[in-house]
Protein backbone atom coordinates (compact mmCIF):
# COMPACT_ATOMS: atom_id res chain seq x y z
CA UNK A 1 0.00 0.00 0.00
CA UNK A 2 1.37 3.20 -0.43
CA UNK A 3 0.72 6.00 1.64
CA UNK A 4 1.08 9.68 0.15
CA UNK A 5 0.85 11.37 3.60
CA UNK A 6 4.27 9.17 4.85
CA UNK A 7 5.36 9.63 1.60
CA UNK A 8 5.40 13.31 1.49
CA UNK A 9 7.40 13.14 4.69
CA UNK A 10 10.24 11.70 2.48
CA UNK A 11 9.87 13.59 -0.47
CA UNK A 12 12.79 16.46 0.66
CA UNK A 13 15.54 17.84 -1.76
CA UNK A 14 17.59 15.10 -0.61
CA UNK A 15 15.34 12.50 0.42
CA UNK A 16 16.18 12.16 3.81
CA UNK A 17 13.48 12.30 6.65
CA UNK A 18 13.97 13.51 10.13
CA UNK A 19 11.41 11.93 12.14
CA UNK A 20 10.25 13.26 15.95
CA UNK A 21 8.81 11.23 18.44
CA UNK A 22 7.18 12.46 21.61
CA UNK A 23 4.78 11.63 23.88
CA UNK A 24 1.09 12.61 24.07
CA UNK A 25 -0.06 14.27 27.34
CA UNK A 26 3.45 14.98 28.53
CA UNK A 27 3.22 16.93 30.34
CA UNK A 28 -0.51 17.69 29.98
CA UNK A 29 -2.60 18.15 26.91
CA UNK A 30 -2.14 21.63 26.34
CA UNK A 31 1.78 21.39 26.36
CA UNK A 32 1.74 18.41 24.11
CA UNK A 33 -0.29 20.69 21.35
CA UNK A 34 1.97 23.45 21.60
CA UNK A 35 5.63 20.86 21.87
CA UNK A 36 3.97 19.05 18.24
CA UNK A 37 3.08 22.12 16.63
CA UNK A 38 6.71 23.59 17.30
CA UNK A 39 8.35 20.61 15.93
CA UNK A 40 6.30 20.91 13.38
CA UNK A 41 7.48 24.27 12.69
CA UNK A 42 11.36 23.75 13.48
CA UNK A 43 11.17 21.30 10.67
CA UNK A 44 10.14 17.40 11.41
CA UNK A 45 9.19 15.66 8.47
CA UNK A 46 6.73 13.18 9.95
CA UNK A 47 5.96 12.76 13.82
CA UNK A 48 5.62 9.89 15.70
CA UNK A 49 2.96 10.84 18.77
CA UNK A 50 2.90 8.32 21.30
CA UNK A 51 -0.09 6.94 22.97
CA UNK A 52 0.86 7.02 26.91
CA UNK A 53 0.55 2.87 28.16
CA UNK A 54 1.31 1.40 31.34
CA UNK A 55 3.93 -1.40 30.36
CA UNK A 56 5.45 0.35 27.10
CA UNK A 57 7.96 -2.54 27.10
CA UNK A 58 10.10 -1.45 24.61
CA UNK A 59 11.11 1.60 26.02
CA UNK A 60 14.17 2.83 28.23
CA UNK A 61 13.71 5.05 31.29
CA UNK A 62 13.17 7.99 29.77
CA UNK A 63 9.94 7.26 27.90
CA UNK A 64 8.77 4.85 30.31
CA UNK A 65 8.79 8.06 33.16
CA UNK A 66 7.17 10.26 30.20
CA UNK A 67 3.88 7.34 30.20
CA UNK A 68 3.62 7.76 33.93
CA UNK A 69 3.74 11.26 34.01
CA UNK A 70 1.08 11.57 31.13
CA UNK A 71 -1.13 8.40 32.82
CA UNK A 72 -0.58 10.32 36.21
CA UNK A 73 -2.27 13.55 34.67
CA UNK A 74 -5.29 11.77 33.15
CA UNK A 75 -4.72 11.19 29.42
CA UNK A 76 -6.57 8.44 27.49
CA UNK A 77 -6.61 7.14 24.00
CA UNK A 78 -9.74 9.57 23.41
CA UNK A 79 -7.71 12.42 24.95
CA UNK A 80 -4.42 11.41 22.27
CA UNK A 81 -7.45 11.90 19.51
CA UNK A 82 -8.38 15.53 21.20
CA UNK A 83 -4.41 16.33 20.99
CA UNK A 84 -4.02 15.34 17.17
CA UNK A 85 -7.69 17.12 16.49
CA UNK A 86 -5.85 20.35 17.54
CA UNK A 87 -2.11 19.56 16.15
CA UNK A 88 -4.38 19.52 12.80
CA UNK A 89 -6.50 22.79 12.96
CA UNK A 90 -3.13 24.50 12.53
CA UNK A 91 -0.84 22.29 10.51
CA UNK A 92 -0.97 19.11 8.16
CA UNK A 93 2.29 17.24 8.76
CA UNK A 94 2.59 13.94 8.61
CA UNK A 95 1.83 12.35 12.00
CA UNK A 96 1.97 8.17 12.60
CA UNK A 97 0.78 6.92 16.65
CA UNK A 98 3.20 5.16 18.29
CA UNK A 99 1.86 2.47 20.79
CA UNK A 100 1.36 -0.80 22.01
CA UNK A 101 -1.27 -4.02 20.92
CA UNK A 102 -3.62 -3.48 24.28
CA UNK A 103 -4.61 -0.46 24.12
CA UNK A 104 -5.72 -0.27 20.20
CA UNK A 105 -7.65 -3.64 20.61
CA UNK A 106 -9.37 -2.77 23.79
CA UNK A 107 -10.58 1.04 22.03
CA UNK A 108 -11.81 -1.50 19.26
CA UNK A 109 -9.59 -1.85 15.51
CA UNK A 110 -12.37 -0.32 13.59
CA UNK A 111 -13.13 2.92 15.83
CA UNK A 112 -9.41 3.30 16.34
CA UNK A 113 -8.55 3.24 12.81
CA UNK A 114 -11.39 5.43 11.46
CA UNK A 115 -10.31 7.85 13.96
CA UNK A 116 -6.56 7.99 12.60
CA UNK A 117 -8.39 8.26 8.98
CA UNK A 118 -10.46 11.68 10.54
CA UNK A 119 -7.29 12.99 11.75
CA UNK A 120 -5.32 12.08 9.11
CA UNK A 121 -2.95 9.52 10.93
CA UNK A 122 -1.18 8.30 8.08
CA UNK A 123 0.68 5.56 10.36
CA UNK A 124 1.03 3.20 13.66
CA UNK A 125 3.95 1.43 15.26
CA UNK A 126 3.63 -1.65 17.81
CA UNK A 127 6.90 -2.90 18.68
CA UNK A 128 4.73 -5.75 20.92
CA UNK A 129 3.07 -7.20 17.78
CA UNK A 130 5.22 -9.57 16.13
CA UNK A 131 5.65 -9.51 12.25
CA UNK A 132 3.13 -12.52 11.97
CA UNK A 133 0.44 -11.18 14.43
CA UNK A 134 -0.16 -8.01 12.21
CA UNK A 135 -2.58 -9.84 9.95
CA UNK A 136 -5.31 -9.23 12.37
CA UNK A 137 -5.03 -5.35 12.81
CA UNK A 138 -3.22 -4.61 9.31
CA UNK A 139 -6.49 -5.16 6.69
CA UNK A 140 -8.82 -3.26 8.60
CA UNK A 141 -5.83 -0.03 9.45
CA UNK A 142 -5.24 -0.08 5.10
CA UNK A 143 -8.70 0.21 4.73
CA UNK A 144 -8.67 3.52 7.07
CA UNK A 145 -5.58 4.73 4.58
CA UNK A 146 -3.10 3.83 7.99
CA UNK A 147 -0.08 1.92 7.30
CA UNK A 148 1.05 -0.54 9.81
CA UNK A 149 4.78 0.62 10.46
CA UNK A 150 7.13 -2.35 10.11
CA UNK A 151 10.22 -2.61 12.64
CA UNK A 152 13.21 -4.43 11.91
CA UNK A 153 15.22 -5.30 14.37
CA UNK A 154 19.53 -6.26 14.19
CA UNK A 155 18.02 -9.83 15.77
CA UNK A 156 15.63 -10.48 12.41
CA UNK A 157 18.69 -10.85 10.29
CA UNK A 158 17.46 -14.17 8.66
CA UNK A 159 13.13 -12.20 8.58
CA UNK A 160 14.79 -9.27 6.95
CA UNK A 161 14.12 -9.55 3.51
CA UNK A 162 10.61 -11.22 4.53
CA UNK A 163 9.52 -8.21 6.51
CA UNK A 164 10.97 -5.45 3.91
CA UNK A 165 8.99 -6.88 0.77
CA UNK A 166 5.62 -6.37 2.91
CA UNK A 167 6.28 -3.28 4.17
CA UNK A 168 4.42 -0.25 3.54
CA UNK A 169 4.82 3.31 4.20
CA UNK A 170 8.18 3.31 5.92
CA UNK A 171 10.37 0.53 7.39
CA UNK A 172 11.62 1.08 11.03
CA UNK A 173 15.26 0.36 11.50
CA UNK A 174 16.11 -0.72 14.90
CA UNK A 175 19.47 0.34 15.69
CA UNK A 176 20.49 -1.58 18.57
CA UNK A 177 19.44 -4.80 20.91
CA UNK A 178 17.21 -3.62 23.85
CA UNK A 179 15.00 -0.45 24.91
CA UNK A 180 14.78 3.20 23.36
CA UNK A 181 17.31 5.48 25.04
CA UNK A 182 19.67 8.03 24.09
CA UNK A 183 23.34 6.13 23.32
CA UNK A 184 26.71 7.18 23.04
CA UNK A 185 27.61 4.69 20.26
CA UNK A 186 25.96 2.73 17.52
CA UNK A 187 27.62 -0.40 16.34
CA UNK A 188 25.28 -2.28 14.94
CA UNK A 189 26.14 -3.11 10.93
CA UNK A 190 23.01 -0.99 9.56
CA UNK A 191 25.16 -1.37 5.55
CA UNK A 192 24.26 -4.55 5.71
CA UNK A 193 20.83 -4.47 7.05
CA UNK A 194 19.95 -1.47 5.04
CA UNK A 195 21.53 -3.61 2.24
CA UNK A 196 19.18 -6.70 2.31
CA UNK A 197 16.42 -4.02 2.51
CA UNK A 198 17.49 -2.57 -0.55
CA UNK A 199 17.27 -5.89 -2.35
CA UNK A 200 13.59 -6.45 -1.92
CA UNK A 201 11.81 -2.51 -1.27
CA UNK A 202 11.72 0.85 -2.40
CA UNK A 203 10.23 1.25 1.06
CA UNK A 204 11.75 4.26 2.68
CA UNK A 205 13.48 2.98 6.02
CA UNK A 206 14.85 5.34 8.42
CA UNK A 207 16.67 4.42 11.26
CA UNK A 208 16.13 4.68 15.31
CA UNK A 209 17.09 4.17 18.70
CA UNK A 210 19.50 5.72 20.33
CA UNK A 211 20.03 8.46 17.91
CA UNK A 212 20.49 12.13 20.15
CA UNK A 213 23.42 14.22 18.30
CA UNK A 214 23.25 16.36 14.90
CA UNK A 215 26.60 13.69 14.39
CA UNK A 216 24.34 10.62 14.67
CA UNK A 217 21.55 11.74 12.93
CA UNK A 218 23.35 12.67 9.86
CA UNK A 219 25.36 9.25 10.00
CA UNK A 220 22.22 7.71 10.34
CA UNK A 221 20.81 9.60 7.32
CA UNK A 222 23.82 8.55 5.60
CA UNK A 223 23.35 5.31 5.24
CA UNK A 224 19.50 4.81 5.90
CA UNK A 225 16.62 7.47 4.06
CA UNK A 226 16.49 9.07 7.88
CA UNK A 227 16.74 9.46 11.39
CA UNK A 228 14.26 8.75 14.49
CA UNK A 229 14.96 10.48 17.40
CA UNK A 230 12.26 9.91 20.41
CA UNK A 231 14.29 9.85 23.92
CA UNK A 232 16.34 12.73 23.52
CA UNK A 233 13.65 15.08 22.68
CA UNK A 234 11.28 13.51 25.83
CA UNK A 235 14.30 14.11 27.70
CA UNK A 236 13.86 17.60 26.93
CA UNK A 237 10.25 18.11 28.01
CA UNK A 238 11.03 16.28 30.90
CA UNK A 239 13.51 19.01 32.07
CA UNK A 240 11.39 21.79 31.18
CA UNK A 241 7.81 20.77 31.34
CA UNK A 242 5.25 23.34 30.47
CA UNK A 243 8.05 25.09 29.14
CA UNK A 244 9.91 23.46 26.80
CA UNK A 245 8.21 24.30 23.19
CA UNK A 246 11.29 27.23 22.72
CA UNK A 247 13.81 24.27 23.45
CA UNK A 248 12.39 21.94 21.57
CA UNK A 249 12.02 24.42 18.61
CA UNK A 250 15.73 24.81 19.04
CA UNK A 251 16.69 20.94 18.94
CA UNK A 252 14.67 19.87 16.34
CA UNK A 253 16.10 22.46 13.99
CA UNK A 254 19.80 21.17 14.78
CA UNK A 255 18.38 17.90 13.76
CA UNK A 256 16.75 18.81 10.90
CA UNK A 257 19.47 20.84 9.96
CA UNK A 258 21.80 17.82 10.47
CA UNK A 259 19.87 15.74 8.01
CA UNK A 260 19.48 18.36 5.33
CA UNK A 261 23.00 18.40 4.93
CA UNK A 262 23.36 15.11 4.16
Amino acid sequence: MTNEKIAKAFDTPNKKAFIAFITAGDPDADSSVKNILEIARAGADLIEIGIPFSDPTAEGVVIQEANIRALKGGITTDGVFEIVRRVREQSDVPLCFMTYANPVFHYGYDRFFTKCEELSVAGIIIPDMPYEEKGEMEPIANAHGVSVISMIAPTSESRIKKIAAEANGFIYVVSSMGVTGVRNEISTDLDTILGHIREVTDTPAAIGFGISTPEQAAKMAGVSDGAIVGSAIVRIVAKYGAEAAPHLYEYVRSMKEAVAGV
